[in-house]
């Protein structure tokens, strides 16, 4: 292989020495690469290869600023819910205090509320015992009174019976008729 190389190395000189030869000196491999690029960015200006560049490139950056149009408008949607969001979380948290203070007032007026049922319940339940006291000692004073009553009456039939005698209610009897 280096043979082939060498051997392609020494007729390139060759051709080099023929050029210089006959007074051609920009006939070199150098020379015919450039015309060539020459060529090939001719037929690209020819075919308008960097206009179609450019549009590609201009499409490309109009799609970039699009995205970017569109990412700025979701940016501000979302920053607005946001806002929204955080409003209504202080709106709730507002409420929460509001209904919490309403609860606890609420709460201490049902305390209140039941503290004077039960005095007003107390004192009923008291002046009902008060009432059936009072009434249990007025029927005690009338059965004593019941039982004196019947005592005092048969005591008084007994001794009436032991002093009189038919005589003395006779007495009795008349004087209570002249009386009348």
């Amino acid at each position: 292989m280096l043979e082939i190389l060498a051997a392609g190395a020494a007729h390139a000189g060759e051709e080099h020495v023929e050029a210089a030869a006959f007074g051609v000196s920009f006939l070199t491999p150098g020379f015919f690469v450039a015309l060539a690029m020459l060529v090939v960015f001719g037929i690209m200006l020819k075919a308008r290869v960097p206009a179609l560049i450019a549009g590609m490139l201009d499409a490309r950056i109009a799609g970039i600023r699009k995205q970017l149009d569109e990412a700025a408008k979701l940016r501000a949607e979302a920053e607005a819910l946001k806002r929204e969001y955080e409003q209504k979380a202080k709106q709730a948290d507002e409420d929460l205090a509001t209904l919490r203070a309403a609860a606890e007032r609420q709460a201490g007026e049902i305390v209140e509320k039941a503290k004077a049922d039960a005095a007003a319940l107390i004192e009923r339940h008291k002046t009902m015992a008060e009432a059936k006291i009072a009434g249990a000692e007025r029927a005690a004073l009338a059965e004593i009174r019941e039982k004196a009553a019947t005592a005092a009456t048969a005591a008084a039939r007994e001794l009436i019976a032991a002093k009189h005698d038919a005589g003395a209610d006779k007495a009795l009897v008349d004087r209570a008729i002249a009386g009348i």
